[in-house]
C-alpha cells in the first residue's frame, strides 16, 4: 500500500489516498504505521476519500486509532496533496469531514502551493455541544482543579473538543503528566485536547498543544484557532493574531462579519513511501 507523509508545521501525518488504495481496518493501521521504530511514525493518518457532498473528503485516524473529527494542519496537507498530484486544476474547493464541510483556498506560484487557507467554521461555545459536562451557554474562564493546581479553562469546538488554559509561560509544563490529566477528565464525556496558551500581544499568541489521542505535537490547527476564540473571548487578543507554535506559525483571522476562524499555513511533503505489513 501506497502513502505519503506530509506535515503541517510539524503535525505529521501519512496520507493514504483511498481514489487508489484500499484501508478494510483505518483504526488498526494507524496504530500500526505510527509506531516509532517499527512502523513509519507519525501523529495519525489521513485518508483522502471521494467527498459526498464536495470532490474531496478526508478521515482522520490518531495515533492510538481513535478518529478525529478534523484536523487544520491535515487539511491543508490535503490541498497541497490533490493539487501538486494532479487530482484537481481548481485553486478552490471544498473538503468533506467528520465535522462538516470545509472550503479550501491555495495559494499558488509557480505551481507549487506555498501556502493554504482553511475555512475553520463557527466556533461552538455551548458546553453540551463541544461536549464539556458544565451548566450554563458558554465556559469561559471556568476554575478548575487539576493535579492539585488551580486552572481556568475555557472551552471551544472547532469540530472536535478544545479545553484552552493561559499560562505565563507554556515552555515549563509537564504536558505529560498535565495533558493526560486534563484529555481523561471527567467533564469531557469524549475526551479533549488541551492548549496552554500565553499571551504575547494583542496579535501575537504562543501555544503548545497536548492532542487527545496523539499526546503532544508540534501544532494543532483545530487547537490553534480554539485558543484564538478564547483569547478574544477572554479579552486578552484581538481577531486577527499570528499563532506561534513549536513547529511554526499560522495566521489566524476570526472574521466577526460570518463568524468564521480562518486559518492560513504552510504544507509539505515529506516522502512517499510503500507499506509492507
Amino acid at each position: 500500500m501506497r502513502f505519503t507523509k506530509m506535515q503541517g508545521i510539524g503535525n505529521d501525518y501519512l496520507f493514504i489516498n483511498c481514489f487508489e488504495e484500499y484501508v478494510p481496518d483505518p483504526s488498526r493501521l494507524a496504530v500500526e504505521m505510527c509506531r516509532e521504530h517499527v512502523g513509519v511514525g507519525a501523529d495519525g493518518i489521513v485518508l483522502l476519500e471521494p467527498g459526498e457532498s464536495s470532490p474531496f473528503a478526508m478521515r482522520i485516524f490518531n495515533r492510538d486509532g481513535s478518529e478525529a473529527e478534523m484536523c487544520g494542519n491535515a487539511a491543508r496537507c490535503i490541498g497541497k496533496f490533490v493539487y501538486e498530484r494532479g487530482m484537481t486544476a481548481d485553486t478552490a474547493f471544498s473538503l468533506d469531514t467528520r465535522s462538516g464541510i470545509r472550503a479550501l483556498q491555495l495559494q499558488v506560484q509557480d505551481g507549487r502551493v506555498e501556502s493554504v487557507t482553511v475555512d475553520m467554521g463557527t466556533p461552538v461555545l455551548n458546553p453540551s455541544e463541544i461536549p464539556v459536562d458544565l451548566p450554563g451557554q458558554m465556559v469561559l474562564r471556568h476554575r478548575l482543579q487539576v493535579l492539585g493546581q488551580m486552572w481556568f479553562i475555557t472551552c471551544v469546538s472547532m469540530g472536535n473538543p478544545h479545553c484552552v488554559i493561559f499560562v505565563r509561560d507554556p515552555e515549563v509544563l509537564d504536558l505529560n503528566s498535565i495533558g493526560p490529566a486534563f484529555e481523561h477528565y471527567f467533564l469531557f464525556p469524549r475526551r479533549t485536547n488541551v492548549e496552554f496558551v500565553r499571551v504575547i500581544s494583542r496579535d501575537v499568541l504562543q501555544m503548545r498543544v497536548w492532542e487527545r489521542g496523539t499526546g503532544e505535537t508540534l501544532a494543532c490547527g483545530t487547537g490553534a484557532c480554539a485558543a484564538l476564540v478564547a483569547a478574544v473571548l477572554c479579552g486578552h487578543a484581538d481577531r486577527k493574531v499570528q499563532m506561534k507554535l513549536a513547529g511554526g506559525n499560522l495566521m489566524l483571522n476570526w472574521n466577526a462579519e460570518d463568524n468564521h476562524v480562518y486559518q492560513t499555513g504552510p504544507a509539505a511533503f515529506v516522502f512517499d513511501g510503500e507499506w509492507l505489513g
